[in-house]
């Protein structure tokens, strides 16, 4: 048998999502019963949103639910490096290779272009005036330097036949697959490309990952063949769903690993519960360690059907492993190393000492900080003069700037809701009091934008989305409507009210 390699591969363009340990756990306890090895590499090829503080994330996430590699950026092995934005020159070797074999093309297309083809609904591939362009013409446009982006050209018939572990096999018509770009026009790889040298590079010989990637399988098949190289074996585990069947989504969950770290659960608990996604145990026994999962763990037994992610099944299963696992004194080191330690109530007294006439006042008013959900109404959460639907929107566009802000710091928050504040022409205070209710379940309560920074930007994430449903939610086809007025015109306005909110005053 092939010496079983495989990978976990999350790129560092945001907060740690649980899917990313979800599969990584799969993948650890798939080479631990073959007695193989477990890779992580860093797939940063997004330089628009890679960020070397999401990367610190990633890995301290992992870590502390419990995953360990034997390869990776912060452990070396011998096939790295194990970021991609170190491996560029390998990524463009193979892409030239393509070109000149006529299995890719360069495309000099603009996004003007692109966007007529898209309106016109024509697909890329076989409306690509570059596709078999003639060497005189390509060679005019490289000599005036102009951008390109590589495509890899994909057949315009026939179907590709993808053999997956959990499936029968699935066919996908190459007529529907359009020519992805695989090189951008900055040099850099796109996943596609990256991905399948890497694992090949890597040695990987199963690739273990989430189901949505199945699509993306032809194209990655089609990049095995041309380069003659040997397809690893694909299994495509099955998504987390939120409990209506949809993909687990920050907007309907908490889907950052820190939001659970965090709020109080225990990461044995966690790691348990993702291995509920999709398995089962021989025996029928839901609580059971990552050494119990690899003793008689066998990947034929994931069912592709039960993967529905319920917050109040996993507080269960946390509350067992505290009530069966923990002695007193366990549970009470457990809660100092959490937050209940000298460090952070020093930090917090600067906020509460001002509203404090005795020391029994301290927890009443400073409680929310310890919660992990705080409970009020819809009246108390609506400001006056406002609609509940106007400022469940703006709530959302308020987490659509919360996003920008890469440090969650007290000035930094306090900045960005005065920029919503002056696009929607709201008042600070109107904007202020649902977040006071939402964050602390209090009308008054400690400073809002430091009370804010304390708890963490995934913890306020959380609260603000449940007072947005509280005042009855944004409706699937608004939120699709906001988020694309966000990106086409918002979200510029935003970066300049920003900018000007920052100026130093005369």
């Amino acid at each position: 048998m092939t010496d079983v390699r495989v990978r976990i591969a999350p790129s560092p363009t945001g907060a740690p999502h649980v899917g990313t340990a979800y599969i990584a756990l799969f993948n650890l306890v798939f080479a631990k019963v073959n007695q193989g090895k477990f890779i992580l590499r860093i797939e940063d090829t997004d330089q628009t949103r890679s960020r070397k503080v999401y990367e610190t994330a990633v890995l301290d996430a992992l870590k502390w639910v419990g995953l360990s590699w034997d390869e990776g950026p912060d452990v070396g092995g011998k096939y790295g490096p194990y970021r991609q934005s170190e491996r560029t020159e390998i990524y463009r070797k193979y892409a030239e290779q393509l070109v000149e074999e006529g299995k890719a093309y360069r495309c000099f297309c603009t996004p003007e272009m692109l966007e007529q083809l898209r309106k016109d609904q024509k697909p890329i591939k076989t409306n690509n005036i570059y596709r078999d362009a003639d060497e005189k013409t390509i060679q005019d446009k490289l000599e005036k330097n102009e951008p390109y982006t590589i495509r890899l050209k994909v057949p315009e018939e026939g179907e590709c036949v993808i053999s997956d572990r959990f499936r029968e096999e699935v066919r996908y018509n190459y007529s529907e697959v359009d020519d992805q770009i695989i090189l951008k026009s900055d040099g850099f790889p796109t996943y596609h490309l990256a991905n399948v040298v890497d694992d090949h590079l890597m040695k990987i010989s199963h690739v273990i990952r989430g189901e949505e990637w199945l699509t993306s399988t032809p194209k990655h098949v089609l990049l095995y063949e041309y380069l003659g190289w040997e397809k690893p074996e694909f299994i495509h585990m099955p998504l987390l769903k939120n409990p209506d069947g949809s993909k687990l989504s920050k907007r309907k969950n908490p889907t950052s690993i820190f939001y659970y770290r965090e709020a109080g659960f225990l990461p044995e608990a966690l790691l348990n519960y993702l291995s509920l996604m999709g398995y089962s145990r021989p025996n029928g026994e839901e609580k059971f360690s990552l050494e119990e999962m690899i003793v008689d763990f066998d990947i034929n037994r994931v069912s592709l059907g039960g993967s529905v992610f319920d917050l109040q099944k996993l507080s269960w299963l946390s509350g067992k492993y505290i009530r069966e696992d923990l002695t007193p004194q366990q549970l009470a080191k457990k809660l100092v190393a959490w937050r209940i330690n000298e460090e952070f109530i020093a930090q917090l007294m600067p906020l509460v000492s001002e509203r404090m006439d005795t020391l029994g006042d301290f927890m009443p008013l400073a409680s929310f900080f310890w919660s992990r959900d705080v409970e009020y109404t819809s009246e108390t959460v609506l400001p006056k003069k406002k609609e509940a639907k106007e400022t469940a929107e703006l709530l959302q566009v308020l987490l659509f700037a919360f996003e920008e802000q890469e440090e969650w710091l007290a000035d930094q928050i306090s900045i960005s809701i005065r920029a919503i504040a002056q696009i929607h022409e709201w008042k600070i205070r109107e904007i202020t009091h649902p977040l006071f209710v939402a964050i602390s379940g209090k009308k008054v309560a400690p400073p809002l934008f430091d009370s804010m920074e304390y708890l963490g930007k995934d913890i306020c994430r959380v609260r603000i989305v449940k007072a947005m449903e509280t005042l009855g939610g944004v409706s699937k086809k608004r939120l699709q409507k906001l988020d694309s007025l966000w990106k086409k015109s918002m979200k510029g306005q935003f970066e300049e009210q920003v900018l000007e909110i920052q100026k130093p005053s005369d």
